[in-house]
């Protein structure tokens, strides 16, 4: 699968050095923008990818780009910072970059926070996709599969569910077989993940 790169920096001899060495991963397309703004106006057609921006920049600087951005569920950041500026990075670490590098960088360690976000980018598509699925798996039920499910996540009996909801505990074990074929579950644990990965339970 094809990894994206995008580098953000208004310095023209910054974005070439950085391009020059993360081109060096494979399947990886790499992109730069020479400002917060350019970068912000072409964010819809984006490909998921890792973000190299940099803090002081004219115009709309990293911290906003990053504000304004950061909840992007397919994005992952890695901020490059002057020596002025760590507080600022450590910051945006703190609001969920993976990292932050400081100018000037040396290359080996460039590429080891680079590869360690391109990883971290790749387990975060991975969970999106599990939550996608397990949504799409509690999608398939009708409200009665769902009231039944949500009484066996709650520990009731099905004679506890059909009391509840004034319906026959054979109507329940029809409910609850239909579900969990829609859920193609095997067991009642097997629901709760599922539940849990789409949201539908609290941790």
């Amino acid at each position: 699968m094809m990894k994206s790169i995008y580098i953000v920096d208004d310095d023209d001899s910054v974005r070439s050095s950085l391009y020059e060495l993360v081109r060096s991963f494979s399947n990886t397309i790499v992109r730069s923008f020479k400002s917060g703004d350019d970068f912000l106006e072409s964010l819809p057609e984006l490909d998921p990818g890792l973000v190299l921006l940099d803090l002081n920049m004219p115009g709309t600087n990293g911290m906003e780009v990053f504000a304004q951005t950061k909840d992007h569920p397919d994005l992952t950041f890695v901020i490059l910072t002057g020596q002025g500026d760590i507080q600022k990075a450590v910051k945006a670490i703190k609001a969920g970059a993976v990292d932050f590098i400081e100018k000037p960088f040396r290359p080996d360690e460039l590429l080891r926070i680079v590869q360690t976000g391109l990883s971290d980018l790749e387990d975060s598509r991975k969970e999106h996709q599990k939550v996608d699925n397990a949504k799409a798996l509690i999608d398939r039920l009708s409200p009665r599969e769902r009231d039944v499910m949500n009484g066996l996540l709650d520990g009731c009996s099905n004679r506890s569910i059909a009391e509840a909801h004034k319906i026959s505990p054979r109507t329940v074990e029809i409910h609850r077989a239909n579900m969990m074929e829609k859920l193609e579950a095997q067991h009642v644990s097997d629901v709760l993940r599922i539940a849990y990965s789409a949201g539908a339970i609290a941790a």
